[in-house]
């Protein structure tokens, strides 16, 4: 499977292995249902009354506008900073199935409705934001968020942050890491979400990042 991202990478960065399964009776019943939400934000405005949405909220719902730092990781797989109402259609469009949030705080009402209407999955890892050099990125939480991603079955999936640097950026660094790209492909994509904001923490804790717990799952799914 041909690697797509949104940025341009060096030619050393390797393909990924491409992750596969057998999608059973139930899911296709979880899909079809999906679909039934996904179908009402061809509808914005009929869909804006059923949620009690007032003026200003239908404005931002009915625009085609991408959560801040989206990109594309892989088939199925999308990192971003933190959606609002204004990204919902956007995201509808994507057909997502699960959503990954990587923030300690619970999630905002209007986005639990949001996912509840499309019927997508909400995955909540709550990673400490901390800055330097006070930070301890939570390696078990880090793998978890990683068997969510690795299984094809809660594809497409958007993983999230606040900002879609730091936490997305790791968690994103080490599945590459599980892809076997080259180290400096691995820091070359998170700095280019990171820009100015990136710390050599997270890319130290991706370097150091031990793979071999996860290498079953992807090889699982080719």
């Amino acid at each position: 499977t041909q690697l797509r991202l949104r940025l341009t990478l060096p030619a050393s960065a390797a393909t990924p292995r491409a992750m596969k399964l057998e999608v059973s009776p139930r899911q296709r019943t979880q899909e079809a249902e999906q679909n039934e939400g996904l179908e009402a934000w061809k509808h914005p405005k009929q869909l804006c009354a059923s949620l009690g949405y007032g003026e200003e909220e239908e404005e931002e719902v009915t625009r085609m506008v991408p959560p801040l730092n989206f990109g594309m990781v892989d088939d199925g797989v999308f990192r971003s900073g933190f959606p609002d109402a204004a990204n919902f259609r956007f995201l509808a469009s994507l057909n997502l199935r699960s959503v990954v949030y990587l923030c300690p705080e619970p999630y905002p009402e209007q986005n639990a409705r949001f996912l509840g209407r499309s019927g997508i999955k909400l995955h909540h890892f709550g990673i400490q934001g901390r800055k330097e050099p006070f930070v301890g990125i939570p390696e078990e939480m880090i793998r978890e968020a990683l068997k969510v991603i690795l299984d094809v079955r809660n594809h497409p999936v958007l993983i999230h942050c606040k900002r879609g640097k730091h936490r997305t950026g790791c968690v994103v660094g080490c599945l590459r890491k599980l892809q076997k790209w080259r180290l400096s492909s691995v820091f070359d994509e998170y700095l280019h979400f990171a820009a100015a904001k990136a710390r050599k923490t997270d890319q130290r804790f991706m370097e150091l990042f031990d793979t071999s717990s996860l290498v079953h799952l992807l090889a699982s799914q080719c």
